[in-house]
């Protein structure tokens, strides 16, 4: 849990504590900080930008990820899924 709650620290400017209880408000799944200072869902392939440390999660708010993108990013938070 440590390591988790280290690497969650360098990837975004949120706090670790927020970042284990927000979840995505389509889904209400668990969201994982990406580089940029975003939160990737990688359910439904959506990205949440983070504003000033504020986290936007507005459906309409949110970006569609590429399939490059979503590469990318499945690579980045380690999901061998995608």
């Amino acid at each position: 849990m440590e390591i988790r709650r280290r690497n969650l620290e360098a990837m975004t400017s949120l706090d670790p504590r927020l970042l284990e209880i927000l979840a995505c408000p389509v889904d209400r799944g668990p969201l994982s900080p990406v580089s940029g200072d975003r939160l990737y869902n990688p359910r439904l392939h959506l990205i949440y930008r983070i504003d000033d440390g504020i986290p936007v999660l507005l459906r309409d708010e949110a970006q569609e990820a590429t399939s490059d993108e979503q590469k990318s990013l499945a690579a980045e938070i380690g999901d061998s899924s995608n």
